[in-house]
């Protein structure tokens, strides 16, 4: 935390050293390279379709293409643009995956001294660990990937078993983890929260109670992939109790963050771990040269475009999501949204986090619980006709509608004045919501094979795709 600066000045230098012996290094002159503004001008930033040459060469096996040799594994993704993504992981990055999780834990385990979760049985809720070759190179989910690097004194206590974790369908698996983990005491319980939710509501089902009292000892929920506030009354509601949660900041293409204290609000940027920062201000979203800041430059309280270069063989790569900091050495950061994932069919710019705060705060207001929920542009041609079109699925439906959909739309007028700007000016009329189906999403992302894992549903579109096949879900 006190080192941040230097170590991200070490770490790029490090990067460009054995960067420059690449087939990238050689095109891009990093062996030139002395300081972060000569780098910001040499390497540009670029997305995975931008990148994917590169990548097709070490599918195709060549050597020194972005990092020196070959990756170690691919970690394979699906992209919410791009279709099927290929990461790659080399022997130097693969430590950044395994050991921000256990920092995690142990910084959990200083500041809370509940070191008792690890005497327990653990579960992490993930994608199958069976990989098959690209290239000559194992290539999997990540959290497949990662399976095969749990330390060995965790992989007694570690559950589901391997049988099960290859099980390709989610609801087969889940049935299999339920059966498995019943008569377990679980501690610890890790995945993305609508998937753990679902594990939760299975096994209320079975057993007709809680979960506290299924397993009385279970004391941690590790989670990451989405926020977390949307899924957070109905998860602990179906514990029956509150319980330490510790978030992450995870992706295929690094370890990014992870919550290292129980009073500071933000998760911590993990700065010395094979990874340089850049941000992108939001303003300048979309422009040919955008600007670049690396960390001491960042201020709080504004949105940036996490791009990352790191001992994989990233350079200059934008993940897709947007980050706000919460504090400034130390460097603390929420996920505010994806630089995809916003609507801005009018001028608006509305981003993930100013949706999930509008319906979440009026659903407190009326004691209302939200199981999940998308957002689409509902476009018309004549003025004043266009609106922003709600699906949400809710655990009990709000007696009046309408004037539930009003404090989400006053709430978000509060959020994002461009919005404002539009609903005043008669641009747009207030938002519309739809009520989803029980279990409509969980239908409609089986029908997709999306169920499970690491997928997730985008708070967000800017075109009206999702939207029209949610339809066929809507009450």
């Amino acid at each position: 935390m006190t080192t941040a600066i230097a170590d991200q000045e070490a770490i790029l230098n490090q990067l460009l050293k054995v960067g420059a012996k690449t087939v990238f290094g050689t095109e891009h002159k990093l062996g030139d390279i002395k300081t972060y503004e000569e780098y910001s001008q040499a390497v540009p930033i670029r997305d995975y379709e931008q990148f994917s040459g590169y990548i097709q060469l070490i599918k195709e096996g060549k050597h020194n293409v972005l990092w020196k040799g070959q990756p170690i594994y691919l970690a394979k993704t699906s992209g919410t643009t791009s279709g099927v993504k290929y990461i790659p992981i080399t022997k130097d990055s693969i430590d950044n995956h395994i050991n921000t999780a256990r920092n995690a834990l142990l910084c959990y385990m200083a500041s809370t001294g509940n070191t008792a979760f690890a005497d327990g049985k653990m579960i992490f809720l993930s994608g199958s660990p069976e990989l098959e070759r690209v290239g000559g190179i194992p290539t999997g989910r990540l959290s497949g990937i990662v399976n095969h690097h749990v330390p060995g004194y965790l992989r007694t206590n570690q559950l589901p078993s391997y049988e099960t974790n290859c099980i390709d369908d989610w609801e087969t698996k889940l049935d299999k983890i339920v059966e498995e983990t019943l008569s377990q005491d679980m501690t610890l319980i890790s995945g993305i929260p609508p998937w753990v939710q679902m594990y939760f509501d299975r096994l209320a089902e079975l057993k007709g109670m809680p979960i506290k009292d299924i397993f009385p000892n279970f004391s941690v929920l590790v989670h990451g992939g989405v926020n977390f506030e949307p899924y957070k009354h109905r998860l602990f509601d179906a514990i029956g109790k509150k319980i330490d949660t510790i978030e992450t900041f995870p992706a295929s293409e690094g370890f990014f963050a992870f919550q290292d204290s129980r009073e500071e609000e933000g998760l911590l940027l993990n700065t010395n771990s094979g990874i340089f920062f850049e941000f992108i201000p939001a303003s300048e979203l979309g422009r040919e040269n955008p600007k670049r800041l690396s960390l001491k430059d960042v201020k709080v309280n504004e949105n940036y475009a996490l791009v990352v270069n790191t001992n994989a063989g990233l350079w200059g790569y934008s993940i897709g999501d947007m980050v706000r900091f919460t504090s400034v050495d130390p460097w603390r950061l929420v996920v505010s949204g994806r630089t995809k994932h916003f609507i801005s069919a009018f001028g608006e710019h509305v981003i993930g986090e100013e949706v999930e705060y509008s319906l979440m705060k009026a659903a407190e207001e009326v004691g209302l619980h939200i199981t999940e929920f998308t957002v689409a542009p509902m476009i018309q041609q004549e003025k004043g006709k266009s609106y922003h079109e709600w699906f949400v699925e809710f655990d009990g439906r709000p007696g009046d509608l309408a004037a539930f959909a009003d404090k989400v739309d006053h709430n978000l007028r509060e959020k994002n004045i461009y919005y404002d700007d539009l609903i005043t000016g008669n641009i747009l009329q207030p938002l519309k919501i739809r009520p989803v189906k029980k279990h409509g999403f969980i239908d409609y992302m089986k029908s997709v094979g999306k169920l499970g894992g690491q997928n997730k549903v985008p708070r967000l579109s800017n075109d009206r795709k999702l939207a029209a096949e949610l339809e066929k879900y809507t009450e």
